[in-house]
């Protein structure tokens, strides 16, 4: 088998390494006290206070607290995929059947992927680019050995750290040698902005790894200690104490890091860390439009995660997440008037009205099916609703005293 020009292209990368590394004019890379290295996998890890989630949280977690290796992350990833997979009839043994072909491609695209389909066929995809192109683009990675005890901590490029994993474990015929090439940066060069750049730069962060992004940059400037361990949402939480008026000086590079967004934009990303933790997942998960959780951020939060699951459930436009959310807040304050205390359940279904013209009967019964899995117990469901419906204005009609 002929050798890949994977040599060639590395050589061509040092000598397009950005200014934010070299700071201006190129120079050798040793001048900067930089190196690039083929490192070996195992001596390579991601940051665990990452704005962006490569992995779902869980194993994010799991990983980041040293119960799964990285192969075993991946593993549960597939194996998560494969049950999704499955229940929407789109079985898999080999993670390169996820790879859509001429004859599939037009399905696939009417087919909705669940979020971790979409991640790992697009981990599968990069995996393949590495192993049919190299890899062009090397990670950048802090030096954080301590002692002899080489480590490396991932700055930018942690998608590209998965898709070589995958690359080596899960699919055939693997020719590299264990390493992955990477920038090594001094760890007293290390940069959040730097960071920053790279996420907003490449495949667009979702609105709650905006959020995280704005908390850390501010946690950054404002003195606060930035662990290196995995943390929870009360971390990124204690930016909503913060603003950008304590260090004007810092104000620029940080709108500049976050994409350029203005101080309106920003502010709108931070308020988003007021989400339950539970709601904060979902909508991460899911990557749900800043524009349309700004206005489940009022709610209590207990109603939080219930919301987003609307609007993922129902495909719910900012518009009509607005009127939701206002009927919602409404519901609340007339319970704060009268002291009524209705069941969250019936609060949802008398939400739902709101949206039903957006349905249609077909809709409704397909999703029937989705959910029950048989047309009888469906049917069942539906009689059921209709029956409590029928109740329901039977009292409205007689709250008004007109003739049933």
């Amino acid at each position: 088998m002929p050798k890949r020009n994977g040599t060639q292209k590395l050589d061509a990368l040092l000598g397009s390494i950005t200014a934010d590394l070299i700071g201006g004019e190129q120079q050798p890379i040793a001048e900067h006290g930089l190196r690039v290295e083929n490192l070996l996998m195992e001596m390579v890890r991601p940051d665990p206070v990452q704005p962006r989630r490569v992995l779902p949280e869980t194993l994010h977690h799991s990983f980041h607290d040293n119960r799964l290796t990285p192969t075993q992350s991946l593993r549960e990833l597939v194996q998560r995929v494969q049950v999704a997979a499955r229940q929407r009839g789109r079985p898999f043994t080999n993670v390169l059947e996820l790879l859509p072909d001429a004859d599939t491609e037009q399905g696939d695209a009417e087919a909705k992927l669940s979020p971790e389909e979409q991640l790992l066929r697009d981990l599968v995809h990069l995996a393949v680019t590495i192993r049919d192109d190299g890899q062009v683009n090397p990670l950048t990675v802090v030096d954080a050995s301590q002692g002899v005890t080489r480590l490396y901590r991932i700055e930018t490029g942690e998608r590209r750290y998965w898709a070589t994993w995958l690359l080596r474990d899960f699919i055939p015929n693997y020719t590299g040698n264990g390493t992955i090439p990477c920038i090594v940066i001094p760890a007293q060069r290390s940069s959040v902005f730097r960071q920053a750049k790279e996420n907003t730069a490449r495949s667009g962060l979702t609105a709650i790894a905006m959020a995280r992004q704005a908390a850390l940059l501010l946690l950054t400037v404002h003195g606060y200690e930035i662990p290196a361990y995995a943390v929870n949402n009360d971390f990124y939480r204690q930016a909503l104490e913060l603003d950008l008026r304590g260090h004007r000086e810092h104000t620029d590079a940080i709108l500049s890091a976050m994409g350029g967004i203005d101080k309106r934009r920003f502010h709108q990303y931070k308020m988003l860390l007021k989400l339950s933790d539970d709601a904060l997942e979902l909508a991460d998960r899911h990557a749900i439009d800043e524009k349309k959780l700004r206005y489940v951020v009022p709610l209590d939060s207990d109603l939080h995660t219930e919301f987003v699951q609307q609007i993922v459930d129902l495909n719910l436009t900012s518009r009509q997440v607005e009127e939701i959310c206002a009927a919602g807040i409404d519901t609340a304050e007339a319970h704060t008037d009268d002291t009524v205390s209705l069941p969250a359940a019936a609060l949802k279904l008398a939400r739902l009205t709101l949206t039903s013209q957006k349905s249609t009967p077909q809709d409704i019964a397909r999703a029937l099916m989705q959910q029950e899995g048989d047309a009888k117990i469906a049917r069942v469901r539906l009689q059921g609703m209709q029956k409590l419906l029928a109740d329901a204005e039977e009292v409205l009609t007689s709250s008004i005293g007109l003739p049933g």
